[in-house]
């Protein structure tokens, strides 16, 4: 949503001319279902007539998604290394994270959206149904906040990061960590396995080597056991004389 959209997007809304533009039949698969893209840019004009003025871009962006119904937006906390480590923006900030690269915007649009629909949640019956209308009828959102959840939208965001760092910081950790395992055993696998096939050549050798030896050794004893023996020579008898022969 805004007067530019980045190279990654699919579609933008322009809330002042009423205007929405989309990606056509050229748009590759990751461009998503164009009916629910429709839908997004449809609720960013509707939400900006409805108050008069522009929201906070994460509500925005959050509120776009919600009534979309992107719920696959979530899928990617999964996976998100600030949350596997316990670190995650305040809703503020996330501003700077929708224009900061595809991947840092993803994470920023899920989280937007998990705040807007845990916002849904504080009131089950209405959802943002009152939260909407206040907000239109005083035109400042931290009232229009208290006067519909009873509590502050800093207590909230306080909540909002410790039930999301709950709910999805393991998960990513042992994703993260899945991965690390898996990188790791990519670079040391075929190292590993390189040694321990010189290993194998080397044992292999030194057995060789040991039965080399042996038979030497073997050889050797042999010889010298037939160097002891005595030699034929000294032990055999000598020939005895012709008996003489009678006188006439």
């Amino acid at each position: 949503m805004g007067p530019s959209a980045p190279e990654w997007g699919v579609a933008i809304a322009m809330p002042d001319e009423r205007r929405i533009i989309m990606q056509g039949r050229s748009a590759s698969s990751e461009a998503g279902d164009p009916i629910r893209v429709f839908r997004h840019e449809l609720a960013h004009l509707a939400l900006h007539e409805r108050l008069n003025g522009f929201p906070p871009r994460w509500f925005d962006e959050g509120y776009a998604s919600y009534s979309a119904g992107e719920w696959g937006r979530e899928e990617v906390l999964s996976t998100s290394m600030a949350l596997a480590m316990r670190r995650i923006p305040s809703l503020d900030s996330l501003d700077i994270e929708f224009h900061s690269g595809s991947g840092r915007a993803s994470a920023a649009y899920a989280l937007a959206y998990r705040a807007v629909s845990d916002i849904a949640r504080l009131d089950a019956e209405r959802g943002l149904t009152l939260f909407l209308r206040y907000w239109e009828e005083e035109g400042d959102m931290e009232r229009a906040f208290r006067a519909a959840y009873g509590t502050t939208l800093q207590d909230f965001e306080r909540r909002w990061k410790e039930r999301t760092i709950r709910r999805y910081g393991v998960v990513a950790l042992v994703a993260d960590f899945t991965l690390v395992i898996g990188l790791f055993m990519l670079l040391v696998l075929p190292m590993y396995l390189t040694r321990k096939k010189r290993d194998r050549r080397r044992l292999a050798a030194l057995v060789a080597a040991d039965e080399a030896s042996e038979r030497a050794a073997r050889e050797s004893a042999l010889e010298e056991l037939l160097r002891d023996l005595p030699s034929s020579s000294s032990t055999d008898t000598p020939p005895r004389a012709p008996p003489a022969a009678p006188s006439p």
